[in-house]
C-alpha cells in the first residue's frame, strides 16, 4: 500500500463490516464514499502507472502526462466498473489486514489492452512475515471480484462464487506463472520474482495458507435483491464478501475523473 501513497488508517473506516457470517457484509457509508474522489486520484493512477515510469515516459516521448495516463485508463462502462471493483478489493484487503505487510502486484499496470479486464485471478496478495525466509505462516490471498453498479441481469454474488472455484482449482497457479513471466520484463513494484517463486515452487518451501474470496461490489440501491444469492451457510473453502457502495457508478466515475485531474496540464499549456 505504501507505493500507492495510501494511509491505511484513513481507509480502514470505509470497510467496517456489518456482519461476518455466513458471509461478510460491508456497507460503505455515503459520507465516506463521498471522500473517494479527493483521496483516491493519485493512488488509483498509481494502480495503472507508477510515478517513476510516468516521469520516464513523459521525458522519453515528449508527450504530456495526461496523454500517457489516458492511454492506460479504461473508458466509462463495464471495464471501468470492473477495474474499480478490483481496486476497491485491493484496498479492502490492505485495510482489514492492516497488521500484516501485504505484497500485492497491481495487475492493472500489466494490461495489454485498456478496453479489456486484466487476465487471470483478479486480486492477489502475499503475506510473508519472515521474508526472506519462507515459513508455514506465509499466506496467499486470492479474490474473484464481480461488480454491479446499475440494474441488470447480472448476478455478482453467485458469479463470484462460481469463478472463485476456478481460482482454487487452477487459475491461481496460472496467475503466479504469468506474473513471474511479466516480472522478467516489467517492474511489479513491491512484488519480486523471489516472492512469486516462493509460491510457484511450493515443494521447496513450507506449505503456505491459501485464502480464497468471492467478492461482490454492489451499488447500495441494488443490494436488497442481490443478497438473495448470498450463502445461508459459511463455505468451508472460501469466504464470500459483499461490499455495498452508495451511488457506486457515480463514485467510480468521479474517482476516475480525479485520476485524469492529477495529470491535467495547467490551463494555457500546450
Amino acid at each position: 500500500m505504501q507505493d500507492l501513497g495510501i494511509d491505511i488508517q484513513t481507509i480502514s473506516p470505509w470497510f467496517a463490516d456489518e456482519q461476518n457470517t455466513p458471509f461478510v457484509l460491508v456497507r460503505v457509508s455515503d459520507e465516506l464514499a463521498a471522500t473517494w474522489a479527493d483521496l483516491l486520484g493519485e493512488p488509483v493512477r498509481r494502480c495503472y502507472i507508477g510515478d517513476a515510469l510516468l516521469d520516464d515516459r513523459a521525458q522519453a516521448t515528449g508527450r504530456p502526462k495526461s496523454e500517457l495516463v489516458a492511454a492506460k485508463l479504461p473508458d466509462r462502462g463495464s471495464i471501468m466498473a470492473g477495474d474499480f471493483g478490483e481496486i476497491l478489493v485491493f484496498l479492502y484487503h490492505g485495510a482489514v489486514e492492516s497488521e500484516a505487510e501485504l505484497i500485492g502486484p497491481k495487475k492493472w499496470q500489466l494490461k495489454q489492452d485498456r478496453t479489456k479486464p486484466a487476465p487471470f485471478s483478479d486480486v492477489v496478495h502475499f503475506v510473508l512475515p519472515n521474508w526472506p525466509e519462507s515459513s508455514a505462516e506465509d499466506r496467499i490471498l486470492c479474490s474473484e471480484v464481480k461488480t454491479k453498479s446499475t440494474p441488470g441481469a447480472s448476478t455478482p454474488i453467485s458469479s463470484a462464487i462460481t469463478d472463485c472455484e476456478k481460482d482454487r482449482t487452477s487459475r491461481l497457479a496460472k496467475t503466479l506463472v504469468w506474473l513471474k513471466e511479466r516480472a522478467l520484463y516489467d517492474d511489479l513494484g513491491t512484488t519480486t520474482i523471489a516472492h512469486l517463486e516462493r509460491f510457484i515452487k511450493a515443494t521447496d518451501h513450507p506449505t503456505p495458507k491459501k485464502n480464497f474470496y468471492a467478492v461482490a461490489v454492489i451499488c447500495e440501491s441494488l443490494i436488497g435483491c442481490e443478497l438473495a444469492d448470498a450463502p445461508d451457510e459459511q463455505p468451508s473453502d472460501h469466504t464470500v464478501i459483499v461490499i455495498a457502495v452508495p451511488n457506486l457508478k457515480d463514485r467510480y466515475e468521479t474517482v476516475f475523473d480525479a485520476v485524469h485531474a492529477t495529470v491535467a496540464e495547467p490551463e494555457g499549456d500546450t
